[in-house]
This record gives C-alpha cells, sequence and structure tokens, in this order.
C-alpha cells in the first residue's frame, strides 16, 4: 500500500553524514538519518501526518519549541518525541553536535488502528493531538533499532517491520499511563516541570507571568495552562502562591520578620504576605511561626 505526505524541512548549518535511509510499510514511511549541526545551527519542520521520533544520543544541547510566536527555541530537545500532525516544530544547536534518529511517519487512521482497540477511538484521538516528550528507556531503544535494521537493510517479510513498529508505538505512547485526568489529556514532562521550578528560584521566588512560565517550556500560553493544570492539579497562580509559602515558612524560620520575608519575596506589603499565608495554610505568619516554637506538628 503506497503512502505519501507532505514534509517540510528547513534546515541551516545542519547537514547529513549520510544519504537517508527510508522504507516504506502499510500506512507509514520509517526513515532513519544521521546528521551533523553547527553551533547557532537550527532547523523548522511540519508535517500533514503524525510522526515518532526516536533520538540514538544526547541530544540536550539542542533546543526546540512547538510555539510560532517563539522565535528562539526553548527547551532542551528529549531523545523521544510523539509529534502530532500539523504541529510545527523548530531547533537551535547550543554546540556543535552530532546525532542519528528514527522518524516514522504515519497516516492517521493507520495508527489510529494500531492505538483503538486498546483505548478505544475517543481516546486514541485525544492520545494522537497530543505532543509527548520524554527519555529513551532501554525497551524503546532496543524497538528502535530494530526497525532501523528493517529500515536499512530489509530482509523480511514487511509484516515484521510494521509488527516492530506496532510495538514501538504502544511503547512510546504509553497507552493507559501518559494520559492526565479521564486519559483524555497530556502532561508536562519531568524535565519541563524541572525547568519551571529552576526559574522560580533563579527569581528567588517572585511572581512570574503565565507567558514567562510557558515560554520557559517553549509552548504556548493556552496549551501551557491546560498542560500544567493536568499536571499539578492546580493554575500556574495557585501553583506558585504555594511555592512562595514555602519559601515565605523557610525564611520565618530563619528568624526574618514577616515585613522582611514579604520584601524579599516580592509581596505588595506585609499585609499581602498573611493574606496569601492564611489563605494557603489556613493562618497567619505570625500564628504559624509561635506554632513552630512551640513544637506543634505543622
Amino acid at each position: 500500500m503506497s503512502f505519501h505526505h507532505q514534509f517540510v524541512g528547513e534546515t541551516e548549518g545542519i547537514r547529513a553524514r549520510g544519504p537517508a535511509r527510508w522504507r516504506l510499510l502499510g500506512g507509514m514511511t520509517s526513515v532513519f538519518w544521521e546528521a551533523s549541526g553547527q553551533r547557532g545551527a537550527g532547523g523548522y519542520y511540519l508535517s500533514d501526518r503524525p510522526r515518532i521520533m526516536v533520538f540514538f544520543n544526547d541530544v540536550s544541547s539542542i533546543l526546540m519549541s512547538n510555539d510560532s510566536g517563539e522565535l528562539r527555541p526553548g527547551r532542551p530537545l528529549e531523545r523521544v518525541l510523539f509529534v502530532p500532525s500539523g504541529l510545527p516544530m523548530w531547533t537551535r544547536f547550543t554546540a556543535d553536535h552530532s546525532f542519528s534518529h528514527l522518524d516514522i511517519h504515519f497516516q492517521q487512521e493507520r495508527l489510529l488502528k494500531m492505538l483503538a482497540p486498546a483505548v478505544g477511538r475517543a481516546q486514541a484521538l485525544d492520545i494522537l493531538a497530543r505532543p509527548l516528550e520524554t527519555g529513551t528507556e532501554p525497551l524503546v531503544e532496543t524497538l528502535a533499532r530494530l526497525v532501523v535494521d528493517e529500515t536499512c537493510a530489509p530482509d523480511r517479510h514487511p509484516l515484521r517491520a510494521e509488527s516492530l513498529v506496532s510495538a514501538l508505538v504502544t511503547g512510546v505512547l504509553e497507552l493507559g499511563e501518559s494520559a492526565g485526568p479521564g486519559g483524555a489529556e497530556g502532561r508536562l514532562t519531568r524535565g519541563q516541570m524541572r525547568r519551571l521550578v529552576e526559574q522560580f528560584h533563579e527569581g528567588g521566588g517572585q511572581s512570574l507571568s503565565v507567558a514567562d512560565m510557558a515560554e520557559r517550556v517553549g509552548l504556548s500560553e493556552s496549551w501551557f495552562t491546560r498542560l500544567f493544570k493536568n499536571t499539578t492539579g492546580e493554575t500556574p497562580l495557585k501553583w506558585q502562591l504555594r511555592q512562595r509559602v514555602e519559601l515565605a515558612q523557610g525564611l520565618l524560620a530563619s528568624g526574618l520578620s514577616v515585613a522582611e520575608v514579604s520584601g524579599r519575596l516580592g509581596f505588595t506589603d506585609q499585609a499581602h504576605l498573611t493574606r496569601v499565608f492564611r489563605q494557603v495554610t489556613g493562618e497567619t505568619p505570625g500564628a504559624w511561626r509561635r506554632a513552630r516554637r512551640m513544637g506543634v506538628p505543622r
């Protein structure tokens, strides 16, 4: 069965280290690439088909973004990606780097046939609508390398390669585990949450805008807010308030006054900190510190 897709790839400073090896399968195309990029190199990629990408070496020195308003990609590239159809991708190299990776482009219906028997068509459609970025696992890398073997030197029936791809899809999308509440929404990756926590602490506990947080992980504000709520169960504002109160508790325990803590963490004034502190903990900063000094469990 033939399969054709429209893929836009525009690069600068990236060169192939050999011809791409590809294989046309039933409803999908597998492609193996080996390339090098110079520091400052970059690329733009867009496909009308969903695709899975597996990198076979560390690519964290390559930054990426899916936000059309983001001129400079903002988060490290993960080794395993699922990119829904129509989702753009920008990359930028922060250092000279050589890499190899497997791309598998799918017909949407072919992927649905793989997923629907396990989770139902409605949830399968939801899974295919959300991007995924994660580190590699031994099973996923082993399956990807077997697909590369079948792509570069095919000597068996295509059904073998298609079965390997089907297993790889299941391993990458982690059916039933990677979905958010109700199994229908995506979540931020551990790496993205780590970068948000680092950003918060780099700012000394000062309040961050949703735009700043979304930029840090290379997502649009609306998509970021949706994934953040699925991941933490809180809005970005409520999450920040809780984080700031936890910092305030540490500073209060060190002996600083409420006014000093208020100024250090960027609250408008002492009354503002007291109001937020009570909202999160149910008591005022002064009452919390007195109870702590008396040894009352918090």
